[in-house]
């Protein structure tokens, strides 16, 4: 998945990518790797970056054409982004191996994220936003607002 608005964005604030890996504490072809979809930015960075450009996670990954940036939480809550899980398999009706199904991964992978053990990958909430409409920073706690608009 190429991120047309990281690049977009960088180049508005008239960066170029070695400025943006240096803030990430990581290499700059890493960085390329993000903007072109060859690798998938990990949650953390994409974290760094929406809240010092005060970006939406939805807008960065191309779900929203709008950017509803709120900072509700800076920091990633493994138990509260655990927590949404649960009520997005609550509204969906389906269980942790249904979700388990959808993402390619297993139900033991489901119950660590939502038990808040392990911090979800980034392309399950990307494939969770493609197939289910939610809400990106809904899931991570930077929304109150489940669907994607």
């Amino acid at each position: 998945m190429q991120l047309y608005n990281l690049k977009l964005e960088r180049e508005k604030r008239n960066l170029i990518q070695e400025d943006v890996a240096s803030f990430l504490n990581i290499k700059q072809a890493t960085y390329s790797r993000y903007e072109t979809g060859s690798s998938t930015i990990p949650l953390h960075n994409l974290n760094k970056i929406s809240c010092e450009w005060k970006l939406s996670f939805d807008f960065l990954l191309g779900f929203s054409l709008h950017n509803n940036f709120n900072n509700l939480n800076s920091s990633l809550d493994k138990h509260l982004i655990g927590n949404r899980l649960k009520s997005l398999r609550s509204d969906l009706n389906i269980s942790q191996k249904d979700l388990a199904k959808v993402l390619d991964t297993t139900q033991s992978t489901i119950s660590a994220y939502e038990n808040g053990k392990t911090l979800i990958l980034t392309d399950f909430l990307i494939s969770i936003a493609s197939n289910f409409n939610y809400s990106i920073d809904y899931l991570c706690g930077k929304s109150s607002i489940k669907k994607i608009r």
